[in-house]
């Protein structure tokens, strides 16, 4: 059998939150039949990680890709996650874990928000007279943050006419900063897009953000998208292929 795979995510008080993971993981499970897929949460929605691996252990599984539904590797995919399956190993007997990467950087989440600026009215045409703003939840790890300017970077290769970043905690600029200073430098129409997979507080201060610094274009977040069910798999693939013992825990 192949190894199952537990889709790990941050969590959330909002229940917008835990629907549109589980949106995505269900667009997971359509597109590989076959495979079973789980989710799992650090922090506000059950099942824990804990609990998802025992529930896993008890109908027979011995084998798990632990994906980290996160756009960069910072606190939690460094030291939560671990954590949270390293006491999952030690008290499951050969049960074998193997962490996927984190989903970023790729070229399918650049795809995914690109989807979602098409849906909030944007054309191709209008690529080359928009400025955008890429607006992620923050961090203060700094790899996190390197790792989201170099997105911007690469988002902007692809024809937008300026890429900027912004966060919504922990790092600077804020988002209505980012747009008021797009605006500064004369770019007419500036539109804004999260850089985020589900809604939640840190999502709704990014669009709270756009609004009162007047952006004309809004995106939704990154949710079920379809590029991000394909990345899902990817990674899946990617950590399940690897060789026994790679990236893995073992009891």
């Amino acid at each position: 059998m192949s190894p199952a795979l537990l889709v790990i995510a941050h969590g959330s008080r909002d229940p917008r939150h835990a629907a549109t993971v589980h949106a995505l993981t269900g667009r997971v499970r359509a597109l590989r039949p076959g495979l079973r897929v789980e989710t799992a949460f650090l922090d506000f929605n059950t099942p824990s990680v804990g609990q998802a691996l025992s529930a896993l252990y008890l109908s027979g599984v011995r084998e798990v890709v632990a994906l980290p539904l996160l756009l960069t590797r910072a606190f939690h995919a460094k030291s939560d996650i671990p954590a949270a399956l390293a006491e999952s190993t030690s008290r499951l007997p050969g049960l074998s874990v193997r962490v996927a990467d984190v989903l970023g950087p790729s070229p399918l989440l650049l795809t995914a928000l690109d989807r979602r600026l098409s849906e909030a009215g944007l054309t191709p045409a209008d690529r080359a007279t928009t400025a955008v703003v890429l607006a992620s939840a923050g961090s203060t790890d700094p790899e996190a943050i390197a790792v989201i300017a170099e997105t911007a970077r690469e988002w902007w290769r692809t024809g937008w006419c300026a890429v900027r970043p912004a966060f919504a905690s922990a790092a600077l600029p804020r988002t209505e900063d980012a747009v008021r200073a797009l605006r500064a430098e004369g770019f007419e129409r500036v539109a804004v897009a999260p850089y985020v997979i589900a809604p939640g507080r840190l999502p709704d201060r990014i669009t709270a953000g756009a609004d009162a610094a007047g952006a004309d274009v809004v995106a939704d977040v990154l949710g079920a998208a379809p590029e991000l069910a394909r990345l899902l798999l990817r990674r899946y693939d990617s950590s399940a292929a690897a060789p026994a013992g790679l990236r893995a825990l073992t009891a």
